[in-house]
């Protein structure tokens, strides 16, 4: 008699073939493919996604994870197990039509978002987004009912999907902190940086900034033997071991805007390059999830590439590569790329400000998953908490209010808070790696990321899904998630001006 375990690594591995192929679809439909292919890589992208869901909730599965779970002692092994199930869990909870469905109305939304939103085009979306909002709802009852006794609402079901092991009670915590010490640190710092930023002015060509970000990545351990750099419209990363996909966007009045785009997403590459080889196509060898991954995006993005050290050792390639720059030195191009003032577009909200664009996201999602709200009412929703946590009102401005996002459209309700979890835990993360290398600022001075990257590899990277994100994090860090080195950090960064 085969190995139930065995048997399971091979069931598991035709998945993750099965996921490869979605994946490079995917970011073919996002950065490649000509507009009029939409329709049918939509068909295509479904079809797959339910025959991945049919072969992940096949009834013989059930009975292998059973035999196997018995038979098993190896701790690395039952962990294995463990994750599978989790899988598996998840799948079963929605039948295979659902899965269809949704994914083909989330092309469609996602399709025709593109245009829409340059457009200011709200009742356009609205058509689309109402099934989008329809379906999810009908995901997170499914998911609920799977596992009433975890799930104490449809939302805590989907955000479940993100970051699995940070519970909601811990994240409304959490943001509740945030909403109290945020406001009054945000004033402080806009209050101090007054009149000390110059605006960049100048036209900065998308060709010249292209070699630059390539320049960076390569600084930051992007391997492009084993990955490639494009332009989207709103910067991703995917990909998989040894074909690692990011992507940035370009503004030529603006070159830091792009830098810290490929910063970040070259952080997400490195996470999944750095995962187990040993676990590899098996769930245990995947990233742990959402607010890990941004974890990781964030320290390279905002620990590393925008601290004050690295930045001076940078700022000579930015001077190399584009001569307008000249007219910035490095502390003036520092400060610029440091800069707090509340503004409409989270993506390139500053990292104070950032946390309220998602607190904000995170209040509407919960509500309409949970019933509280209709997708109809959403930009009154937005106008009104925009202008509670940031002082802005968007009344008619869809394309900068309810409109500017990608993970509604294809119902990617529960991503949001991953975005600040990831914030404060990369805070959390690199205060540990201070206290373990007194050198860090010389370290960043002369641009040496092995030292980070080798630790943050035998710290996380490494560990696959071999522990839960709190458990994670008390093993790097000593405690679970906090915004206390967060809030630290920013006082340390934007009121002392360490580093």
């Amino acid at each position: 008699m085969l190995d139930p375990y065995k048997q399971l690594q091979e069931h598991f591995l035709q998945l993750s073939r099965l996921a490869h192929a979605l994946t490079f679809l995917q970011w073919d439909q996002l950065v490649m493919m000509p507009p009029r292919g939409n329709e049918a890589r939509s068909e295509a992208i479904a079809e797959l996604s339910s025959l991945y869901h049919s072969q992940l909730t096949e009834p013989a599965l059930a009975d292998l994870l059973d035999k196997a779970r018995a038979a098993e002692q190896d701790p690395e092994r039952l962990a294995s197990i463990r994750e599978m199930e989790r899988e598996y869990r998840w799948a079963t909870c929605i039948p295979s039509d659902l899965v269809k469905a949704k994914s083909l109305a989330g092309s469609k939304c996602e399709h025709q978002w593109r245009s829409q939103r340059q457009d200011n085009d709200w009742s356009g979306f609205l058509s689309n987004f109402k099934e989008v909002v329809n379906l999810s709802r009908v995901e997170a009852q499914a998911r609920q009912t799977c596992n009433s006794e975890i799930f104490s609402t449809p939302y805590d079901a989907l955000l479940d999907l993100y970051c699995t092991g940070d519970s909601s009670s811990l994240i409304s915590e959490i943001f509740t902190t945030l909403k109290t010490d945020l406001p009054p640190l945000i004033a402080q710092v806009v209050e101090k940086q007054a009149g000390r930023t110059r605006e960049f002015n100048g036209r900065f060509s998308k060709a010249a900034q292209q070699r630059l970000n390539r320049k960076l990545a390569v600084i930051l351990g992007f391997d492009f033997e084993a990955g490639r750099i494009d332009e989207s419209s709103h910067p991703f990363s995917t990909g998989d071991i040894g074909d690692h996909r990011i992507t940035s966007r370009y503004r030529e009045n603006d070159f830091i805007d792009a830098l810290k785009a490929t910063a970040h997403e070259t952080g997400h590459a490195a996470y999944e390059g750095g995962l187990p080889l040993k676990w590899k196509h098996l769930p245990l060898g995947q990233a742990r999830n959402m607010s890990i991954h941004e974890s990781q995006s964030l320290l390279f993005e905002k620990q590393i590439f925008l601290s004050k050290p690295f930045l001076n050792f940078f700022t000579p390639e930015i001077h190399t590569h584009i001569a307008e720059s000249d007219a910035y030195d490095c502390q003036q191009i520092w400060l610029n790329s440091i800069k707090v003032s509340p503004s409409y577009i989270r993506v390139e909200a500053d990292e104070l400000c950032y946390p309220l664009h998602v607190i904000l996201r995170y209040e509407i999602e919960s509500a309409l998953i949970n019933g509280g709200m209709e997708a109809d009412d959403l930009p009154d929703a937005w106008d009104e908490k925009m202008q509670t946590y940031l002082g802005l009102s968007t009344a008619g401005n869809y394309k900068d209010g309810c409109l500017q996002d990608i993970h509604w459209t294809d119902g990617s309700f529960g991503y949001f808070p991953a975005y600040t979890l990831g914030a404060l835990n990369a805070a959390q993360m690199f205060s540990a790696f201070r206290r373990q290398h007194d050198d860090w600022q010389e370290l960043l001075g002369r641009g040496e990321i092995i030292p980070i990257r080798q630790w943050l590899e035998e710290q996380i990277w490494s560990t696959g899904r071999l522990l839960d994100s709190q458990e994670l994090l008390q093993a790097v860090t000593g405690e679970s998630t906090t915004p206390r080195h967060f809030i630290d950090y920013v006082r340390e960064r934007y009121l002392e001006e360490q580093y």
